[in-house]
């Protein structure tokens, strides 16, 4: 599963980000049912200088953020609480874009007293969910994300971040 990391904070190659981003985006896939190899998605490796002016820009929200995401399709469902329809191979392999921030990741594993390869990974699985429709807006949806996400973290023998 090709994903595409642009670095722009140095720090991210060091902690060694695109291994990391490409084994956990591949656990997401599969996890799902989904054909990892058919699937591309861009990551921007940023600071939180950056990630602010992205928040601002799509989000109306001119503060940093750990992570953002942005779908190339809506796959949402309606219903609360229900998964999402899986991408359809073949149409469009580009699932979307990812930008994480490193200082407010870094901040937020020291604060959890988690491994920041840990936490990113954590971060990169939710991304990659949000890519696919996923949602913790409404409490079922939440529920249906973390739940999904602790799994896929299990598999990779990260501890659940929500204990």
């Amino acid at each position: 599963m090709p994903v595409e990391v642009i670095v722009e904070d140095a720090r991210w190659q060091e902690a060694g980000l695109e291994a990391q981003a490409s084994r956990a985006a591949q656990a997401s896939l599969v996890h799902l049912g989904l054909d990892s190899e058919l699937w591309e998605i861009g990551l921007l490796a940023c600071d939180d200088s950056r990630i602010t002016a992205l928040n601002a820009d799509f989000r109306g929200k001119p503060a940093a953020t750990n992570v953002l995401s942005w779908p190339a399709e809506d796959l949402a469902p309606e219903t609360p609480g229900a998964r999402p329809a899986p991408p359809e191979p073949g149409v469009e392999p580009f699932l979307g874009d990812i930008a994480i921030a490193w200082e407010t990741c870094a901040r937020e594993a020291e604060q959890a007293g988690r491994p920041l390869a840990d936490h990113v990974t954590h971060l990169i699985v939710h991304a990659v969910l949000h890519l696919l429709g996923y949602d913790h807006i409404r409490d079922p949806d939440a529920t249906l994300m973390e739940t999904t996400e602790v799994a896929i973290l299990g598999k990779l023998g990260v501890p659940d971040p929500y204990t």
